[in-house]
């Protein structure tokens, strides 16, 4: 185990990771199901299905990522380093590719979603799943991961708050907005490669396996099905990524329709967003007033009363922006915490198996998450299609009430139960990780002995 402290660089190099995964990853969230309804005029149902089975099949992608780092011998540069940023120049490319519009039969146009968005989501597990690997591999510091924590929500939030702000003004300068939107995702794109870049030159890897021995495929079968706050992390993870991600994809259709003006979402994005990357800079005052796990409840709790409120309420670009970021705050400090929790939770495997199967164990995490996006990104074209949305023309008032529902009553539940979970199932505490990390230590000591 290393004792030595990150310094300020170090963390927020790893943090500029988290941004790099974000002007790429968001525009996916944000943006594609817009442009899958209104530029190429596939059927919201048929979009939602793009993102439903292709989010299953990254989630399998992700394992077989995860395999791959952890069996991959480490060179000069690190274990999961180098893959995460030859892998970054490829998603890059592939991240414009998924906002092209063939000029194909609506049939045709399905299925190159289908190949573009699923070779894209290979592609950015090779990307997500060595770069969410190396925290646990940069420190075991408790204190430095809560900090990491905290730089990579920053990461993913400001990526979240610039592409929410820039991205459609870019896509509108354009009179034919099919070349608006692969132009803007190309800027996006080019942004997160420098980012990645920045990462992979400013951080280290300085934890070593306990064990020097190589690392078989039973033993990550082992890791994933004896680590019960794995499990629990990734229940708690279906319900609060699918929350996030489906308030990220209505947005535009809110804006656009509830609120009469599409341009209306830069203002809000900003004020939401930048008043989120604000906040999260209190999460490791928070946790170590409150612990992570409460710390995690109060920020579901009063994310969910933002919303209700927000929804019983009339609709006014005042109030709904004033509402939805005190929910989007309240949320994004448990989203923060969670990159915390899996770093805690390898080491839990690692104690409990022998075997430091980060990779694979991120991998799970990651699946799961691909889960709830996959699950958010359906509900929101099937949502659209039961309410009977149609693209670019005016909406009937119970297409509108459906849109805010979609927009505030769905996080709202979802979180309502990932609260429960955590609040009763979850028990690795934070005193327990310390000692995991103390055992571990002495384990790997013991190793070098027997070894020398």
């Amino acid at each position: 185990m290393t004792k030595k402290k990150l310094t300020l660089k170090e963390k927020i190099a790893y943090g500029v990771g988290d941004l790099g995964n974000g002007f790429t990853f968001d525009l996916g969230q944000a943006y594609l199901l817009k442009f899958y309804t209104d530029i190429c005029g596939i059927s919201a149902v048929a979009a939602g299905g793009v993102f439903l089975f292709s989010k299953v099949f990254d989630a399998f992608m992700d394992v077989l990522a995860g395999s791959f780092v952890d069996k991959r011998k480490a060179s000069k540069n690190g274990k999961y380093r180098p893959v995460m940023m030859i892998s970054a120049v490829f998603l890059a490319f592939l991240t414009v590719i998924t906002f092209v519009a063939p000029d194909v039969s609506i049939q045709g146009k399905l299925i190159y979603a289908y190949a573009s968005y699923m070779i894209w989501g290979f592609c950015y597990s090779m990307v997500n799943i060595p770069y969410g690997s190396l925290a646990a591999a940069m420190t075991q510091d408790v204190n430095d991961r809560t900090q990491l924590a905290s730089f990579r929500q920053a990461g993913s939030l400001i990526a979240l708050l610039v592409t929410g702000v820039i991205f459609m003004p870019i896509v509108l300068l354009f009179s034919d907005t099919r070349w608006g939107f692969p132009v803007a995702a190309a800027a996006m794109a080019i942004i997160g490669v420098m980012s990645h870049a920045y990462c992979y030159r400013n951080t280290r890897e300085l934890v070593e396996p306990a064990s020097p021995e190589k690392i078989k495929t039973k033993d990550l079968r082992h890791a994933l099905t004896k680590n019960k706050p794995l499990g629990i992390l990734i229940l708690i993870s279906i319900f609060t990524i699918s929350a996030y991600n489906i308030k990220i994809a209505m947005l535009i259709y809110f804006c656009q329709y509830n609120l009469g003006d599409i341009k209306l979402m830069a203002f809000i994005n900003f004020i939401i967003i930048g008043s989120s990357v604000i906040s999260i800079t209190a999460i490791p005052k928070l946790v170590s007033l409150f612990g992570k796990k409460k710390t995690m409840l109060i920020g579901f709790a009063i994310s969910i009363i933002a919303d209700v409120i927000n929804y019983f309420i009339p609709s006014s670009p005042i109030s709904f922006t004033i509402f939805a970021t005190i929910a989007f705050v309240a949320i994004s400090i448990p989203n923060g915490i969670v990159w915390a929790l899996i770093s805690d939770i390898i080491d839990y495997g690692e104690w409990k198996t022998g075997k430091r199967a980060a990779g694979v164990t991120y991998a799970a995490f990651s699946f799961s998450r691909k889960l709830a996006q996959s699950i958010s990104g359906f509900s929101a074209g099937l949502g659209l299609s039961l309410i009977g949305y149609i693209p670019n023309a005016v909406q009937t008032s119970s297409a509108l009430s459906g849109i805010k529902g979609l927009l505030l009553m769905y996080p709202a539940i979802t979180i309502l139960i990932a609260a429960l979970i955590i609040g009763f199932w979850y028990e690795l505490t934070d005193k327990r990780c310390n000692q995991i990390v103390e055992e571990l230590a002495q384990r790997k000591l013991s190793t070098i002995n027997n070894y020398n």
